[in-house]
């Protein structure tokens, strides 16, 4: 068993100290919109603004010297908080050009608390990524080589730049994995990857083939499975610290390509982004890498349920009716509404674990981004606790969400169907909504939030800490949600 020759991202160092060291050939300074611009700017505000510089969060503008390093005036707002500096460094990053050895000054603008540390490193991080591609010689170099953030050093700055690093670490890796093409990364793949994961970052893995999943009854994982020439994998991810202060499962849709099975999709740009279908896979994966370094308390157990949607002689045919793995019955009405038929499975078993909350994680329906636009992920679940916790996360990690009302007593009877328990769509309407309604007739009386993430799974250009290209979206969050606890 071998991980995939996947080439992975480097991730720039970053440190603090008081000064800017030597080394450093370009130095961010924040500027509010108001108030004094710090001398080492080299320019007042009045030529700032003569310049088109104003100070607005994002903003950067460069300003050369001839005796030491070029200075950058990086905007943070009138009242800069952590996701203001999280976009003020990406911002930074992104006009430094090729300089490799930067230094970023913004303690006249930030608290100098961990949160602000931990989102100015997950910035600079995040925006220094670019996917190297499957090339001759990849080039996994990132845009940067070191960050000096100039403050006094203190315990919670350090303690900030340490989880930044890490959660931007996990971020990256949850890119790399989502923009690796379906040749170059199979379900047989993030298994053997996941198994060499765990034994690096301190956590278990099983992994379960195709005779397993039909002694586990797992219908629709084999199911969606069928046209595939490549096997499904199932993964069961553990995190066990001593002691732990609550026990929370992770579920992460891993179709590693989406056809549409037999529904075949139309060819056309969004049918070549659906390697990402496995987004919500990666999400959970790379969460678990972050957990023992953060110093997590919460016992953690995450399902990764992976498997590619294509049509052949053997697919999944409408009207099929599939058993999962608590039961229940589905009638098969549309292939292309396959991640509700292999989160089904993931879901079930996580129930068995008893864990206090569950929370899933997917690229599931296309009704999710005509809802709510390319940029802001749908939550939905049957406990208002559970979804407010996903609902904090995103506030602390700027990964946009939006609750939408589960409605089961309204629209369940879409899924009514007369030859099975239920079928796998609902109508050409309230497709997010349904699809959640569906889901959650494998979780019981489990507290669960679900979170679609069709809409940010991606990036057409690079916007802040966004780079072009998978996104990374729910890593952040999912970390957040279970350190949290």
């Amino acid at each position: 068993m071998s991980a995939p020759s996947i080439p992975f991202s480097s991730v720039p160092e970053i440190d603090v100290a008081r000064g800017v060291p030597r080394a450093a050939t370009i130095v961010g300074v924040a500027v509010g919109t108001s108030g004094s611009v710090p001398r080492s700017v080299g320019l007042g505000r009045r030529e700032l603004e003569r310049l088109g510089f104003s100070g607005r969060v994002g903003q950067t503008l460069v300003v050369p010297r001839r005796d030491g390093p070029a200075a950058v005036a990086v905007g943070v707002g009138a009242k800069p908080d952590a996701v203001a500096l999280r976009d003020a460094a990406a911002a930074f990053v992104r006009a430094c050009g090729r300089h490799r050895q930067l230094a970023l000054d913004l303690s006249s603008a930030w608290s100098g608390s961990r949160a602000d540390a931990r989102a100015v490193t997950e910035g600079a991080l995040l925006a220094a990524y670019r996917y190297s591609g499957i090339t001759a010689k990849p080039d996994t170099s990132s845009r940067f080589d070191h960050l000096t953030l100039v403050s006094p050093a203190g315990r919670a700055i350090e303690t900030g730049v340490r989880q930044g690093a890490v959660t931007a670490r996990a971020a990256t890796l949850a890119r790399d994995l989502a923009n690796t093409p379906p040749a170059h990364l199979n379900a047989r793949d993030i298994a053997d990857l996941a198994v060499e994961l765990g034994q690096r970052h301190g956590f278990g893995v099983e992994v379960f083939d195709n005779d397993d999943l039909e002694d586990m009854g797992c219908g629709g994982l084999l199911g969606v499975n069928r046209g595939s020439t490549e096997p499904a994998r199932l993964v069961r991810l553990t995190f066990e610290p001593s002691n732990p202060k609550g026990h929370v499962a992770l579920v992460g849709k891993g179709v590693m390509y989406d056809s549409g099975g037999i529904s075949l999709k139309p060819s056309d740009a969004f049918h070549v982004v659906m390697k990402m279908d496995m987004s919500g896979a990666a999400a959970v994966l790379s969460t678990m890498t972050a957990l023992r370094d953060l110093r997590c308390r919460t016992r953690v157990t995450g399902y990764l349920v992976c498997t590619d949607n294509m049509p052949s002689g053997s697919a999944l045919k409408l009207g099929d009716v599939l058993t999962m793995r608590n039961g229940k019955t589905v009638e098969i009405h549309n292939t292309d509404a396959e991640g509700r038929l292999i989160l089904a499975d993931g879901l079930s078993l996580a129930v068995e674990d008893g864990p206090d909350a569950i929370f899933d994680i997917a690229t599931l329906t296309g009704a999710a981004m005509a809802a709510l636009g390319p940029e802001v992920a749908a939550v939905l679940g049957n406990d208002q606790a559970t979804v407010d916790r996903v609902r904090a996360a995103s506030a602390s990690t700027d990964e946009p969400v939006w609750q939408m009302p589960l409605e089961a007593g309204r629209y369940r009877k879409l899924l009514d169907s007369v030859a099975a328990d239920m079928r796998n769509i609902g109508g050409p309407y309230g497709g997010c909504i349904t699809a959640a309604i569906f889901l959650s007739e494998f979780v019981g009386d489990v507290p669960w939030a679900h979170i679609d993430i069709a809409g940010p799974m991606k990036v057409d250009g690079d916007e802040s800490w966004r780079s072009k290209g998978a996104t990374g979206f729910g890593t952040r969050l999912l970390i957040d949600t279970v350190t949290n606890w």
